[in-house]
């Protein structure tokens, strides 16, 4: 970048932390110093209970003015909280119909069904409503991170069933979400859709953003913010992430001093 991001905003599993777990005590610390210099945003296809359990409880050290700095975007920035000083404030939900749940429901279950991909032994449910999106996870929810990684090492599974939904569904927007999972929510709604009402809501043009994300390639749910021209820095684990913060972080105390 050519100068420093005011805003830095992040992918959730795999990016800031394991796949559906808490962050290590490491990124804890490093986002809470990364809160004290810039604006930060996590956007993600989880919804806000994924937020809190695996970032928000877990930032004990963070004051009220640096979590009035945390941006959160859950169901692919279809929803966004920010801190009020007491607690998390909705400011926005783009809420899928009756309508659009039942089809959208229909047309995963019956799919997955004749892919072969309705999976009999999962942990917890494979379909879940999240208000602004309709979650399909194939193992459920709760599922062991080994264990997703098994299901679809290439990916084909996931891009079988995301076509076949998307054919179905014309009217709404299906694409992948995690190792396991197709996300489907209101059409023109991913991850660029969030980044550009974040823009617009926070006043920081987009060129003035870092995105960090595991899943920048072609296919990725992380692609949107790429193709719409945010910066961005590509890892392939929290770990990954945490290196690159631990350079990152002391440069953006230099620029803003």
């Amino acid at each position: 970048m050519s100068h420093a991001p005011r805003l830095v905003a992040f992918d959730l599993d795999d990016t800031l932390a394991p796949s559906k777990s808490p962050i290590d005590a490491r990124m804890a610390d490093l986002l809470v110093q990364l809160l004290d210099v810039v604006e930060v945003c996590v956007i993600s296809g989880g919804q806000f209970g994924q937020f809190q359990m695996q970032v928000v409880d877990n930032l004990g050290a963070a004051n009220p003015a640096e979590l009035a700095r945390l941006h959160l975007m859950p169901t692919c920035g279809t929803q966004y909280f920010r801190h009020d000083g007491a607690g998390w404030d909705q400011v926005y939900a783009q809420n899928l119909t009756a309508d659009e749940k039942d089809r959208a429901l229909t047309a995963v279950r019956e799919c997955a069904v004749e892919l072969g991909l309705w999976e009999a032994e999962t942990w917890g449910p494979i379909l879940e409503d999240r208000g602004s999106q309709i979650t399909f996870s194939a193992l459920g929810q709760a599922a062991p991170v080994a264990a997703k990684a098994a299901w679809d090492p290439t990916g084909a599974r996931k891009s079988a069933l995301r076509e076949a939904v998307a054919a179905r569904l014309p009217d709404l927007e299906v694409r992948s979400g995690g190792s396991t999972s197709v996300d489907i929510t209101r059409k023109g709604i991913d991850k660029a859709y969030g980044m550009t009402r974040l823009a617009e809501l926070t006043g920081i043009d987009l060129q003035s953003m870092l995105f960090i994300g595991d899943r920048l390639d072609d296919d990725g749910n992380d692609y949107p913010v790429k193709a719409l021209g945010v910066p961005c820095h590509a890892v392939t684990g929290w770990e990954d992430t945490a290196v690159y913060l631990e350079k990152l972080i002391p440069e953006l105390r230099a620029a803003v001093q």
